[in-house]
């Protein structure tokens, strides 16, 4: 079983700028996979509408991310596998799974990937033992990450898709982070 993401922290207002709470998310998902009190996923797949999980339409980090919603609860905030939507903008041949703005600075970041899911993480557990390039000590809410993969726990799920890889078979995956200015 294989299942490779990248784990890149992202603060569009930049370096040491403080929470980013006020940076908005788009996610090209209708559904997420809930986890249980591990934070494993369940093998369910439920809609985002009506949830503070829905980022359908842009919504700041903050906006929800505090609402009594026992997921919200399990992972102190966002730490979730969105089911990518087969459907959306394409870029050389990947689809379009995310997309963040900061108000403040006018930066954008658009993620195209070819893999089934995104994992949205807030920061929720950043404890200040990672220290930034500038010596600024990261804390809860300090950045985020649009981690492209398969499902956490596909191979326990016989509903996801499979991360099986067999002797033989190479594995190639394509995720682009692309930055910009609105």
């Amino acid at each position: 079983m294989l299942n490779l993401t990248n784990h890149s922290y992202f603060n569009l207002a930049g370096e040491s700028s403080g929470a980013v709470y006020g940076q908005k998310v788009y996610i090209n998902a209708d559904s997420y996979t809930p986890t249980n009190k591990t934070q494993i996923p369940t093998g369910q797949i439920d809609p985002v509408k009506g949830t503070p999980f829905d980022f359908t339409t842009p919504q700041t980090i903050g906006s929800r991310i505090n609402v009594d919603n026992e997921q919200s609860l399990i992972a102190q905030g966002y730490d979730h596998n969105w089911v990518l939507n087969k459907s959306g903008p394409m870029l050389d041949g990947l689809r379009l799974a995310a997309q963040a703005w900061d108000p403040g600075s006018g930066r954008e970041l658009s993620v195209w990937t070819d893999q089934p899911g995104v994992q949205f993480y807030s920061g929720n557990f950043l404890n200040g033992t990672l220290v930034g390039i500038s010596g600024h000590i990261y804390r809860q809410s300090g950045g985020y990450t649009f981690e492209t993969q398969h499902f956490p726990n596909s191979p326990n799920q016989p509903n996801f898709p499979s991360t099986e890889l067999k002797p033989g078979q190479a594995f190639s995956s394509s995720t682009i982070f692309q930055f910009g200015t609105y």
